[in-house]
Order: C-alpha cells, then structure tokens, then sequence
C-alpha cells in the first residue's frame, strides 16, 4: 500500500504515525547526540569504507530528496568494521537540507543543527538483498555526514551539477564514475546508535554511524540543493527544502562513541 508523505503541513513528521505506527516505535531516527552523555567504547573499531566509482550508476529526483545509486550486486563498494561485523554493500546516498544555513539537518549535536546532512545506506550481505535487510534489527547501516558553510566543495559540485537532469520529482539521469569517498571527512571518528531510517517506512533496522567532523559545503551551493523541486515537471512549483524528520525521543538507546 502506497502512502503519500512529504514534508508539508499536511503530510510532513508529524502526521506519518498515521500510515506508519513504527513512527512511535522505540529506535526511531534521527536523535539529538549529546556528546557529553556519549559513552566512549574501545571495542569500536576502526571504519572502513571503500568505494568503486565505477558502481556509481545514476541521480533520481524522489520527490523527498535527490539519491545517487549505486549497483549492489557484488562486493565492490562497502562498509566494514566500525560498529557492524559482516559487510555491508553501499545502496545509495541522498541528502536532507532546510530552506535556510541555520537548520537542515537531521541529527544534531548538543541541539544544534548544521545546513545539511549527507546519508551513505549499506545493507547487511548476509541477507538476500536491499529490501530482506531493511527489515532487519541489523540490516542497515547508515554512515552521517554533517555539512556546514565553508568553501566550496569541489567533489559535492560534480553531484549539483547534475541538477539540470533532475529538477523535477520523477526525473533521473545516468550519473557515472562518482566516488562517494570523496564526500568523506577526512577523519572518521563517529558516533553509534541503534536507531531507524528517517523517512517512511520508518524501519528500526538501521545502525547509525554519525561522523563527529563535517565536511565544507558554500552557501551558494546549498541554494543550488534548494532549486530542486518536491513537484512534478508542470504542476506549480514547489522548492524541496526542510526535508528533514525532527530528533525523536531517545528511549534509553545509548549512543557510544569511537573517540576518546
């Protein structure tokens, strides 16, 4: 069953326990990240991702956000170590941002949010695929990154050039050869918890790897991500802007830090 949900008044967080009552569940996502309250664990290891440009296969406008999608059929982009054992093949990446600098991301830090934030989705390979992991207590693990205004980033310049393609919901282009390591801080200290995808179905199967360091983004390029349109080619436009799911309640999860 196909449920509309967005991020209007109408349809946006606040009304998605209607269709998904998980929206109430116990791991739900994003959360606020206290760092003081955080628990450094020194079984953590270190994370480790690596990625083939060449599974980079195209750039979708969803109508919620932009993906980048990748080709998931062999070993040849993934995420090992960190929080997780096993490995975890890269999915996607998309991105939630507000309609101004001063809000847009998901997560926050100490309450405080940062433009934008950048979600890399893995699932587990010892499950069939995509869709038999997202149901699983262990079946995802999504890597957070921060962006906050600095220079301009000339790695995340190649995705917003794609704009063009996909300004439209339902529009999508073949987008080839990107290396999403390139949109990676260049230390991957991290924060862990256990929590949930962020965006209807809402599943409690995702394991949150949020990186402690942002990386650059320029203001002029967070208003290219905000000339993206939530409508469809000829119907009135409407900017796709504060796409972002509110922190929920942390339930008694800990949140365990790699850094001391």
């Amino acid at each position: 069953m196909s449920h509309a949900w967005g991020y209007a008044a109408n349809n946006g967080p606040d009304k998605w326990s209607a269709s998904f009552p998980i929206a109430d569940g116990p791991r739900q996502s994003p959360i606020n990240i206290n760092p003081g309250l955080a628990s450094y664990d020194g079984a953590l290891k270190p994370l480790s991702l690596e990625y083939d440009p060449g599974t980079c296969l195209d750039i979708l406008n969803n109508g919620h956000s932009f993906q980048v999608t990748f080709s998931d059929d062999t070993d040849s982009s993934v995420l090992t170590g960190g929080p997780v054992s096993g490995v975890y093949r890269l999915k996607q990446f998309h991105f939630h941002w507000g309609a101004s600098d001063d809000k847009g991301s998901e997560h926050t830090v100490s309450g405080n949010k940062y433009p934008a934030e950048l979600h890399l989705v893995h699932w587990n390979t010892k499950y069939g695929n995509f869709g038999e992991a997202a149901s699983k207590p262990d079946g995802l693990a999504v890597v957070g990154v921060f962006l906050q205004i600095g220079d301009e980033n000339a790695s995340l310049q190649k995705v917003l050039d794609a704009f063009g393609a996909i300004k439209t919901k339902g529009k999508q282009t073949t987008f080839k050869g990107f290396d999403p390591s390139s949109l990676l801080p260049s230390c991957l200290d991290y924060w862990t918890y256990d929590g949930s995808l962020t965006t209807p179905p809402l599943l409690e199967s995702v394991t949150w790897i949020v990186c402690k360091d942002a990386i650059s983004v320029s203001s002029a390029q967070m208003d290219k991500f905000r000339s993206l349109l939530f409508s469809v080619e000829g119907e009135p436009e409407c900017c796709m802007v504060d796409n972002y799911r509110p922190p929920q309640p942390l339930n008694g999860r800990q949140v365990r830090a790699f850094f001391q």
